[in-house]
């Protein structure tokens, strides 16, 4: 048996295996991360990755012959040694944009990562990155609205914008989880969010939810002079449920809703983006399951992959990670996605971990969201980090301040606008921003609160999935 499948893997090779070619403009291209069974030599196993991924099969067949095989096939047209690690090798491989559907991020990962994960041949497999061709890009509704046009929207230019996502995420009635986003608003936050798994339970059901926010949010607005949102996630169990949700909160005027768009799948979320553009809604999108499929080093999908995906499917913000909170996410792998969320070209970058340049064309960016575990006293390095177009989301940062969510909103505020200030003057904030944040507490007592509160609040865990050594 084992000799029989060997030469199933050697004959892969000698179709799939091309280390000359030269990538097309219009190839999609793809590095994968493997390790080779014991006995199998490195290119026999990226020419059946690249085969399994693309046209072939466990023998050879005769309605190969049908077809041009020539010009759909993939081409493994690379493999080297991962630096650091003898056991492990990437793979270049770079597939015909016909297999493609246009406009289908569903069909591309169901191609890419479909069957090959279960492939024998390889002990354990992870999709690094992905290189979508303009000609690709072009076929994708990408995100509804984008950043310009979101600060448009909500009248917010020069800083980055504040977010709180309402705690405890469970058990609050619709009347008290109101209460909470309106107090969060009117303390200077400009958004408020539910949480990924608040949908419609028993304890508060999803219309009484809308409901109370939205006078929440017309109520802020009203007495701060501010435009206001609050992320109502319409993720359910149906997409007719998703849209009659979604409708509703348009109904009520609110400005943003949300998705869980990893749990929810591609298809519904591309058609809520859709949706938005349409209506006129932003798009928050939480991240919820990826770290099921991203956080191995060794296996599964890496985050910048599922975040080009998301910038393709659709949303005007995602979850980034914040460096120094309580997730996962090393510095420069963070800011190699927040890149990719953001910008119109991003080159190809070893130490960020980004294999392939990628060319957005007109496509407009993401905010990233800062999220996880952040206080007041990471306001510094997070506006060093991000700069202006982020979201920065502060939950029990904010409900935790013992005066209340309005006062934890306010330190907030009074922080990021120091920081921003400090910075606009050419200060290193990451040097001295402990300095500036004590200096607008002196007039600040909410602010001055929370770094009483906070001064002791570290997650000093050291990163899982770091970033692979350079050569």
């Amino acid at each position: 048996m084992s000799k029989t499948y060997n030469a199933g893997v050697k004959d892969y090779q000698e179709t799939y295996w091309l280390p000359d070619y030269t990538p097309k403009d219009t190839d999609l291209l793809a590095c994968f991360k493997f390790v080779p069974q014991d006995g199998v030599p490195p290119e026999e196993a990226a020419s059946a990755i690249c085969a399994e991924s693309s046209t072939g099969t466990w023998t050879t067949v005769w309605s190969n012959l049908l077809t041009d095989l020539d010009h759909y096939k993939g081409r493994a047209y690379g493999v080297e040694p991962v630096p650091g690690d003898d056991n492990a090798y990437y793979t270049y491989i770079a597939y015909p944009l016909d297999l493609f559907e246009e406009g289908s991020v569903v069909n591309v990962l169901t191609s890419l990562v479909g069957n090959v994960f279960g492939f024998k041949a390889i002990r354990s497999l992870r999709l690094e990155d992905i290189r979508f061709p303009l000609a690709y890009v072009t076929t994708c509704g990408g995100p509804p609205h984008g950043i310009q046009v979101e600060r448009d929207i909500m009248n917010k230019y020069g800083r980055g914008m504040l977010g709180c996502t309402i705690k405890p995420k469970l058990g609050l009635s619709a009347k008290n989880y109101g209460r909470s986003v309106y107090e969060g608003l009117r303390g200077g936050l400009d958004f408020t969010k539910d949480d990924e798994n608040v949908n419609s339970q028993p304890f508060m059901r999803w219309k009484q939810r809308f409901d109370f926010v939205a006078e929440a949010v017309h109520k802020a607005e009203q007495e701060t002079g501010e435009r206001k949102g609050h992320y109502l996630n319409v993720t359910s169990g149906t997409i007719e449920e998703m849209f009659k949700r979604a409708e509703y909160a348009k109904s009520l005027g609110m400005r943003i809703i949300m998705h869980d768009f990893f749990t929810a799948g591609f298809t519904a979320n591309t058609s809520l983006a859709n949706w938005c553009r349409d209506n006129g809604l932003l798009l928050h999108i939480h991240r919820a399951m990826h770290a099921v499929v991203d956080r191995n080093p060794y296996h599964g999908i890496h985050f910048r992959v599922l975040a080009k995906c998301l910038r393709l499917s659709g949303g005007d913000h995602m979850h980034s990670g914040t460096v120094v909170g309580k997730l996962e996410g090393d510095r420069e792998a963070t800011l190699g996605w927040i890149d990719i969320m953001r910008d119109k070209f991003v080159a190809e970058d070893r130490s960020r971990g980004i294999f392939f340049d990628q060319d957005w064309g007109h496509m407009p960016g993401m905010f990233p969201v800062a999220s996880g575990g952040i206080h007041v006293w990471h306001m510094p390095a997070l506006v060093s980090i991000f700069g202006d177009d982020a979201v920065f989301q502060f939950g029990g940062g904010t409900i935790g301040h013992p005066w209340g969510n309005a006062a934890g909103a306010c330190a907030n505020r009074v922080a990021l606008e120091c920081c921003v200030e400090a910075r606009n003057r050419g200060v290193e904030l990451e040097k001295e921003g402990g300095d500036i944040l004590r200096a607008a507490a002196k007039h600040s007592p909410e602010l001055a609160a929370a770094m009483e509160t906070w001064k002791e609040i570290t997650f000093d865990f050291d990163v899982v999935d770091k970033l692979d050594k350079t050569a």
